[in-house]
């Protein structure tokens, strides 16, 4: 039987994600999807105090340049719905620039493709 004074110190490293988010929802999927690269505002030469160190995290690792959320989320390993709640807020808070993902390229027609296809075969045989 192990005593209490044991498990301490694990239970101080455990802070639930409703603490670190401060109860805020998850962002909308088109707002903030895995894909969505992320990085920080240019303007931002001093950090401010009033994050929290997760978010402070956050911002650190987002001003080397452009980042996925998804990879945002490996590098912190912070669960993916922590890590999108955060970044909608730095965003909201002027601290972070997102950029949607490129739209898909519209395929062409195979006839069109046949066309050319056929151009190159009859001019270089």
């Amino acid at each position: 039987m192990t005593g209490f004074g044991e498990l301490e110190p694990e239970a101080a490293e455990l802070v639930r994600p409703y603490v670190i988010t401060k109860g805020r929802g998850l962002p909308d999927e088109a707002q903030l999807s895995l894909i969505t690269l992320v990085t920080a505002a240019g303007d931002q030469q001093q950090r401010p105090t009033q994050l929290s160190p997760e978010e402070q995290g956050l911002l650190e690792l987002c001003t080397a340049g452009y980042l996925s959320v998804a990879e945002i989320a490996g590098h912190t390993h912070l669960p993916m719905g922590v890590v999108k709640i955060l970044l909608s807020a730095l965003t909201e808070g002027g601290y972070l620039i997102t950029r949607p993902p490129v739209q898909r390229a519209t395929l062409t027609d195979r006839d069109i493709l046949e066309e050319v296809l056929n151009g190159l075969r009859a001019k270089f045989g």
